[in-house]
């Protein structure tokens, strides 16, 4: 191990956290179950005043991981038994994602309006470590910047569509993020695969 330079170690590490992204094809349960939350949210909009909805919400966010653990299930994408050489750095950046929290509880207390654009922004958090754990930052991070960009202009531009509209684009945006990793982890096998004939 001495003997290896910090390059090609950095590519070592790289190719294998870029393995376990083709292995669980991008962790696409996970937004998948993203997708639905967001998806009841905005339905639930058009019958729900700010502080119901804003309980269904907050409750419901709970139900996201038992979601994807279906989701993996029905598609044989069992990314909780897949252990990565970064995987140290999930608990972190969870830990960093939940702290939104105490911003959401204080305007919950002060400015309940904020609530719709706090929870869209503050839940997507994680998604740039996430992709950097998977050799793929610049993915994860575009669907996070794209979501705060979007999710801040409903919220501005059109406040009575705050619990229908924004989190409906959120629901949008993930599924379109499922569509990207799915077409990505192909891509990225497929140069894989090359590489791999080329050596042979």
């Amino acid at each position: 191990m001495n003997n290896i330079s910090d390059t090609d170690l950095k590519a070592e590490i790289l190719h294998r956290r870029q393995a376990s992204y083709i292995r669980l094809n991008g962790g696409f349960p996970i937004p998948l179950a993203g997708a639905l939350y967001w998806l009841i949210l905005g339905i639930s909009g058009y019958y729900l005043n700010l502080a119901n909805w804003a309980q269904l919400a907050f409750f419901g966010s709970g139900a996201i991981f038992p979601i994807a653990l279906l989701f993996a299930k029905i598609f044989k994408n069992n990314f909780m038994k897949d252990k990565g050489i970064v995987d140290s750095v999930l608990l972190p950046t969870f830990i960093s994602m939940l702290l939104f929290w105490p911003i959401m509880i204080a305007a919950v207390k002060t400015e309940p309006e904020l609530v719709t654009i706090i929870l869209a922004i503050g839940m997507s958090l994680h998604w740039p470590v996430i992709g950097w754990s998977y050799g793929r930052a610049t993915l994860f991070s575009a669907h996070s910047i794209i979501r705060a960009v979007i999710v801040l202009y409903l919220w501005l531009a059109f406040p009575e569509a705050r619990l229908t509209w924004l989190p409906f684009s959120v629901a949008i945006i993930y599924t379109l993020t499922v569509i990207a990793l799915l077409f990505d982890v192909k891509y990225l096998s497929s140069i894989a695969k090359r590489n791999i004939r080329n050596l042979s």
